[in-house]
C-alpha cells in the first residue's frame, strides 16, 4: 500500500505496519522518513533493534532466521533490511516473498531502497512490496529546482526562521537543488538569524564567516591550487561527520561550472560574457580564482573530473565498487593542478 511522505507523520502516530519500504534517491528526505519510523517504532516499545546490508554474498538466510526466531527478551523489535543497489537477486527475492507471506509478530521491518526503475517495479517481489497489505511503501520523490524555493522556506519555518525572496534565491542557487548541503545551509544560518529574520548578507555571512571547515571553503583551496590544504579540509569535513554526497555535491557543481565554461571559451565565447552566462552567475570577486582554475585543463579533462565525480556517486549508492573517500581526494587534487602520484 502506498503512503505519500505527506502522510508519514499522522500514520505514525497510530498503529504501526509490520512493513515498511522507503525508496528514492534523494539522501536527506529518505533518510529523515527512516529516522521518523525509527523514533515511532522506540515510542511504542520497540526496544531492540537489527540492522542488515546488503552486500556482495549477503547471507538472505538471516532474514528468514530473524523473523522465525523469538526476541532475546520477548521485546518488540525493528529489523532493518538496506539494499543499496536495489538488487535483491533471486535468492533475495525469495526471501523477501517469504517474509511478506508471514511477516514476523511484534516486528517492524524497515526496507531503505533507492528509486527502483520501470522494469524493477514489474518483478514479483517489488509488487509485493508496493502492494502488499501488510506494507506502507513510501516512495520520495526529487525536489526539483521549481519547488526547491518552497522547500527551502518550509524549511526554515520549522526550525522558527523566516527569509525575504532574495535571501530563498541565494540559498537555493548556492544549494543547486542537493537537499542535505541546504539542510547544512539552514543549520549554520540559525546561529547568525536576527530575531529569527535571514537576509541576502546573512547568507553570505553563514559561509564567509564560518569558523569550521565548510564545502565551500574547500572547493576555494582546490581553485586556488591549495592541494595540500584542501585535503586536510577534506579530513576535517569527515571528521566534522559532513557526508560524502555534500562534499560531492559541491564538487561537481564546481566541476559543471568550469566544464561548460571552458567548453564556451574553447568555441570562442569571451570569458567574461561566459561567468555572466554561468548558472549560477561567477561572481565578480570569484572570476580571478575560476580563470585561474580553468588553465589546468581544458573540456575534456573537466568532463573526465565529471565522469570521476559520476563513479563517486556510484560507490556512495553502494552501485559500484571503491571508496568515495579516495575519489573525493582525487578529484580535489586534480581541481586543484595536482596530477594523481605526482609528487
Amino acid at each position: 500500500m502506498k503512503l505519500s511522505p505527506a502522510q508519514l507523520g499522522k500514520h505514525l502516530q497510530g498503529s504501526l505496519a509490520p512493513v515498511y519500504v522507503v525508496c528514492g534517491d534523494e539522501h536527506l528526505l529518505c533518510q529523515e522518513a527512516c529516522d521518523a519510523i525509527r523514533a515511532a517504532t522506540r515510542a511504542q516499545g520497540f526496544s531492540e533493534r537489527q540492522v542488515f546490508h546488503v552486500e556482495t554474498g549477503f547471507d538472505w538466510g538471516q532474514l528468514i532466521e530473524a523473523g522465525a526466531s523469538l526476541s532475546l527478551f520477548a521485546e518488540k523489535r525493528l529489523i532493518e533490511l538496506r539494499i543499496p543497489n536495489g538488487k535483491p537477486g533471486d535468492k533475495g527475492a525469495a526471501a523477501l516473498l517469504d517474509y511478506l507471506a508471514r511477516p514476523a509478530d511484534d516486528t517492524v521491518l524497515l526496507i531503505s531502497l533507492p528509486k527502483l526503475d520501470g522494469s524493477t517495479q514489474k518483478t514479483k517481489w517489488a509488487k509485493a512490496l508496493i502492494e502488499g497489505k501488510d506494507v506502507q511503501f513510501l516512495q520520495i520523490w526529487p525536489v526539483d529546482a521549481a519547488q526547491l524555493p518552497q522547500w527551502i522556506r518550509q524549511r526554515l519555518a520549522q526550525v522558527g526562521l523566516s527569509a525575504d525572496q532574495e535571501a530563498v534565491e541565494l540559498i537555493a542557487a548556492r544549494v543547486e537543488g542537493n537537499l542535505l548541503a541546504a539542510a547544512q545551509e539552514i543549520e549554520k544560518l540559525k546561529l547568525l538569524a536576527d530575531a529569527g529574520q535571514i537576509s541576502a548578507d546573512t547568507v553570505q555571512a553563514a559561509v564567509a564567516d564560518s569558523a569550521r571547515y565548510d564545502v565551500f571553503g574547500l572547493i576555494d583551496a582546490a581553485l586556488h591550487g591549495q592541494a595540500a590544504h584542501a585535503l586536510h579540509m577534506l579530513e576535517g569535513l569527515r571528521g566534522e561527520g559532513v557526508e560524502a554526497p555534500v562534499i560531492l555535491w559541491a564538487l561537481a557543481r564546481e566541476l559543471r561550472l568550469l566544464a561548460n565554461i571552458s567548453q564556451q571559451y574553447g568555441q570562442g565565447v569571451p570569458l567574461d560574457r561566459a561567468f555572466s552566462q554561468a548558472r549560477p552567475p561567477v561572481w565578480d570577486k570569484r572570476r580571478p580564482l575560476v580563470s585561474k582554475a580553468l588553465q589546468r585543463h581544458d573540456a575534456a579533462g573537466w568532463s573526465r573530473l565529471l565522469m570521476a565525480a559520476q563513479r563517486i556517486d556510484e560507490q556512495i549508492k553502494g552501485q559500484a565498487e571503491g571508496d568515495p573517500w579516495i575519489g573525493l581526494a582525487n578529484i580535489c587534487l586534480q581541481l586543484s593542478g595536482r596530477r594523481l602520484g605526482a609528487g
